[in-house]
């Protein structure tokens, strides 16, 4: 068995057996990863700590055939203060459930881990909108598993366009004014323009994008369908939220 050292974070858990764990860590080296934690359902366990979700810490690991074994892990971040609040806890648990459905096991994606740990670490602050990070963390995902979508350019005749009141769902971005408009939905241009804009800005910068509820509506009507159609399995993790927001 090799051995592998490596920084990530607890995506998901499952208990497996008496005492053990089944662990998801979506890693910086190795992209998203199962591990066995031996113990760690015991609160003595050096491993209890460290292997409970949203923990962020350097893991060491045995590389087995089919599975990895964790072999010790120590915490960067525990991001405790998402757990006080529904709205942080809620988000984060979807963002982990995000990662959980669109990488398949062993894929790495650098970029995309650096995304998810900026989001994490700006959902525990109180500096911004965090509906309006989802969405920009949702585009993330979206362009780094290959559904990016294009707002520069008409997807239909490849001209450069500034604006777009349609979104062709077929080829994942705007229709010039010209173009036939199928394949997909109305957007009003301001959407369109909030989505471009958190498209092209780094999530710490999001912060200066304000929102109508309408706008945010349709934003993530759009990143929805798109997530809906495109990955293994629809996300859950917001729809307890949103019945209570309702």
């Amino acid at each position: 068995m090799a051995l592998l050292k490596t920084n990530g974070v607890i995506i998901k858990t499952r208990d497996y057996k008496e005492n053990d764990k089944l662990v998801w860590i979506f890693s910086e080296s190795q992209g998203k990863i199962t591990a066995i934690a031996k113990g760690a359902k015991k609160s003595r366990s050096k491993l209890f700590t460290c292997t409970l979700a949203l923990s962020y810490g350097e893991y060491v690991l045995f590389q087995g055939k089919n599975l990895y074994t964790l072999q010790e892990g120590k915490i960067n971040n525990s991001f405790q203060g998402l757990m006080g609040n529904l709205e942080k806890l809620t988000y984060s648990s979807y963002i982990c459930e995000l990662i959980d459905i669109c990488l398949e096991e062993g894929e790495k994606n650098e970029q995309l881990y650096k995304d998810f740990i900026t989001c994490l670490y700006l959902l525990n602050t109180d500096a911004l909108d965090y509906e309006i990070l989802i969405r920009s963390f949702e585009l993330r995902v979206m362009k780094a598993t290959g559904y990016g979508l294009n707002f520069d350019n008409c997807v239909m005749c490849k001209q450069k366009i500034s604006t777009s009141n349609y979104m062709n769902l077929t080829y994942y971005g705007g229709v010039c004014d010209k173009c036939e408009k199928v394949h997909g939905i109305n957007i009003s241009r301001a959407a369109y323009s909030a989505l471009k804009f958190l498209n092209h800005t780094s999530m710490d910068k999001v912060y200066r994008l304000t929102l109508t509820k309408e706008i945010k509506k349709e934003v993530e009507k759009i990143n929805t369908m798109i997530i809906s159609s495109n990955y293994s399995k629809k996300p859950k993790s917001l729809e307890m939220l949103k019945y209570i927001k309702e």
